[in-house]
């Protein structure tokens, strides 16, 4: 089992309603599992790096359509260096080379609702806990961190273990 990390920097979200097309840049990330994997999410961190108090309500959240083609903007890592990584790794980006996903009105996972002018939100998983994708299908196989109301700028983290 690898562990990863994918982080972001410096996104300024846009407030997207559920069911919206997303466009890139709009959302800190979109996390896509591989067909015939499944990941774990261990912890998802958003800090704030607003220069103003910027209320922003961020959303970990299954998608309604799922993103196609690859995702670029954003990185990720293996945790551990000396990890071998599988043959196909989950995915994750703001920007989508093909169809961007939709969020899900209904699959809500957290809420990490935060001022952005300095403030953090952090979710972690108790053991047996995590948040799971699986496969590469709508609802299933991808979340989306992205910004309900607000459009604070933020940076962050989604650790997940592909399993």
């Amino acid at each position: 089992m690898a562990r990863y990390s994918a982080t972001y920097s410096g996104i300024t979200a846009a407030a997207v309603a559920d069911t919206v097309t997303f466009t890139a840049g709009q959302a800190p990330g979109f996390l896509r599992a591989a067909a015939g994997l499944t990941a774990r999410i261990n912890e998802v961190y958003v800090g704030g790096e607003d220069t103003a108090s910027t209320p922003t309500t961020m959303i970990l959240a299954r998608t309604s359509t799922i993103s196609v083609g690859a995702l670029s903007v954003g990185n990720n890592a293996p945790a551990d260096a000396s990890s071998t990584a599988p043959g196909t790794v989950t995915a994750w980006g703001s920007t989508a080379a093909t169809t961007f996903p939709q969020r899900s009105s209904t699959l809500y996972l957290l809420q990490l609702s935060l001022n952005t002018f300095g403030g953090i939100a952090r979710w972690q998983a108790r053991y047996g806990e995590e948040i799971t994708i699986t496969g590469a299908t709508a609802t299933a196989g991808e979340v989306v961190l992205s910004s309900k109301v607000g459009t604070g700028k933020s940076s962050g983290h989604i650790i997940y273990e592909i399993v």
